[in-house]
């Protein structure tokens, strides 16, 4: 058992380091239809477009990663203690 907790907390950090850079990439690359007003409230378009290709791609696949993100960092503390 203690082999095995020895190479997780070798794995682990580098895992958590690809999955924030896959994470990071993923939502840069998302294209939204509002641009710098649209982050203090402002414009006011309303019509909503449906993800399609590879914008659905990248949403889901920065779903996947920060909850596997999440799930690293939580058995990195719980490993540590």
């Amino acid at each position: 058992m203690e082999f095995l907790t020895e190479k997780v907390l070798l794995i682990l950090p580098w895992a958590q380091i690809i999955l924030s850079i896959i994470l990071g990439a993923s939502i840069l690359l998302q294209q939204t239809g509002a641009g710098v007003g649209g982050a203090f409230g402002g414009g006011d378009e309303s019509m909503r477009s449906t993800r399609r290709g590879m914008e659905k791609v990248l949403f889901y696949l920065s779903i996947i990663v920060a909850i596997l993100f999440a799930l690293s960092a939580f058995v990195l503390i719980l490993i540590q203690r």
